[in-house]
């Protein structure tokens, strides 16, 4: 085996773990509603960055789209759709299982990258897309019932964040 392959069964590894972890939706608040835009904005910071699933599907996307041509078309696909997912879940629609098909997001983008699937942009940012609805529709559960100013600051962040993470892994993996 070479060592490309070790690295790409070890992220798979990673991957598959936190896909396996629990994907309940947490935030930085403590289990309570934010209040205020800061507080909204500082859920969003931390929503993905405590949530190991998040974490790492945001990582694999961000990896995903160093290998491919307009990575950064990936990134924004799936930070666009996570914003629409959060904004369902305000809205009160029911996605069921949405714990289960997170998880399931986090495996499907850990296996793709074990075996070496990084050049297919189109199936990488229908991914990110499916995904990212699905990883935003839990990240809604931290904002149901808080003022628009508070769902505003909450996706603002949220976007800051996730932009921030994938791109990192965009730059690190080339």
């Amino acid at each position: 085996m070479t060592q490309n392959t070790f690295k790409r069964l070890g992220l798979a590894a990673v991957l598959l773990m936190a896909g396996i972890s629990s994907a309940a939706a947490h935030h930085a608040m403590g289990g309570t509603t934010p209040t205020t835009f800061m507080d909204g904005f500082l859920s969003g910071i931390g929503h993905p960055v405590i949530g190991i699933d998040h974490l790492a599907f945001i990582v694999a996307i961000g990896i995903a789209a160093a290998f491919v041509s307009g990575g950064f078309g990936i990134i924004a696909g799936f930070i666009a759709a996570s914003s629409i997912g959060v904004l369902a879940h305000v809205i009160e629609l029911n996605v069921p299982l949405v714990e289960l098909l997170v998880a399931a997001s986090v495996i499907v983008a850990g296996a793709a990258l074990a075996i070496g699937l990084t050049g297919a942009r189109g199936g990488w940012l229908m991914l990110a897309i499916i995904a990212g609805l699905f990883h935003g529709y839990a990240f809604g559960e931290t904002v149901v019932g808080a003022e628009r100013n508070v769902i505003g600051g909450y996706l603002i962040g949220l976007a800051i964040i996730q932009a921030v993470i994938a791109t990192l892994a965009m730059l690190a993996s080339r």
